[in-house]
């Protein structure tokens, strides 16, 4: 079953990746298209949200495992404590990059309200994420007008993944997958207070009715 998954997930980022928007003459990012058509306020309502896994120590060493932006500042998970947090695997040459777009609704729409969206690129699935952390950023920055933190690249499944990850892998969704991530694009909703996580498929997308209600429900009381 799980082959089977994984040769779905595979298929659907087989698709071309999306069109650079044109580079500007001058030096500054500029928005492309697909971030600028998209309007958080265009999100649905929130639907129901999977119930979550309640979790006691099990991200103790992915709190302060340490991690390092795209421009190589270190930081750790630590540093996002007290806010509602998605984790999620990110890729520039996937089908699932469009994704992108929704997820920085996302941050638009809820951060004021304590929440951020964390990206980690990873190149495990497919090679689509080949980039250097400075191309990384200028795709992100010039398509999608990205503002959450995105973090250097790393491995998140075998034994060179990230901590992180590691610490993520056990927690089921909620068809009851535990274990490797899938494909690019994997999400994982801490909550504020960092006793509960929702996982989500990659073909879920981030403005799917019960990923909304997840974050509402991981926000700070």
């Amino acid at each position: 079953m799980r082959t089977l998954a994984f040769l779905a997930l595979a298929a659907a980022c087989s698709k071309e990746p999306a069109k650079s928007a044109a580079k500007p003459a001058d030096p500054k990012v500029e928005q492309g298209q697909t971030a600028a058509a998209f309007d958080p306020a265009n999100l649905p309502p929130p639907g129901t949200a999977p119930a979550p896994v309640p979790i006691t120590h099990e991200l103790d060493a992915a709190w302060t495992a340490p991690i390092k932006t795209l421009k190589g500042q270190p930081t750790t998970l630590a540093s996002y404590k007290g806010k509602a947090l998605m984790i999620v695997n990110v890729a520039s040459q996937c089908g699932n990059t469009p994704q992108y777009a929704t997820l920085e609704a996302l941050q638009k729409k809820y951060e004021p309200k304590g929440f951020t969206v964390i990206g980690f690129p990873c190149n495990q699935f497919g090679g689509q994420e080949p980039g250097t952390a400075e191309e990384i950023s200028q795709f992100c920055a010039t398509n999608y007008g990205i503002t959450f933190p995105i973090m250097e690249k790393i491995e998140v499944n075998g034994d060179a993944a990230h901590p992180i990850y590691k610490a993520l892998e056990p927690i089921a969704d909620a068809s009851g997958h535990t274990g490797d991530i899938r494909w690019n694009f994997e999400k994982f909703v801490v909550s504020a207070d960092g006793t509960k996580i929702t996982r989500f498929s990659p073909r879920t997308k981030p403005d799917d009715p019960s990923v909304i209600a997840a974050v509402e429900a991981a926000l700070p009381r």
